[in-house]
């Protein structure tokens, strides 16, 4: 998955709005040693089950899609650590090693 652009990812936060559908936006908000994205990257999680974007894939992207699921629930907007560490991305097969603060924002639907 690549990472999305800016007017895109507006456009689709947009058209679930106009669907009635909650969004969360997942940002990387800092990154420390080696990372798969760096600050700045995107991903949305909708509702429906539907995602665009990447905050890093493989074992991120999963916890990130489950905080993102108690997001959805919850309506809470949160900050999230996670960490890479040498061991861990060994046994996942990644080449990281560092951490990642994803921040979770919530969208909620407003039709017009």
């Amino acid at each position: 998955m690549a990472t999305i652009p800016q007017l895109e990812l507006y456009h689709l936060i947009e058209e679930a709005g106009e669907r009635g559908e909650r969004v969360v936006v997942a940002t990387v908000a800092h990154t420390r040693g080696s990372t798969p994205q760096r600050r700045g990257a995107k991903m949305l999680f909708f509702e429906g089950g539907a995602v665009a974007g990447t905050v890093g894939g493989g074992c991120v992207e999963a916890e990130v899609w489950a905080e993102a699921r108690v997001a959805l629930r919850t309506g809470r907007p949160a900050l999230h650590r996670f960490s890479l560490t040498a061991d861990e991305a060994s046994e996942e097969g990644m080449v990281c090693g560092g951490t990642m603060e994803i921040f979770l924002d919530v969208w909620n639907a407003q039709k017009t």
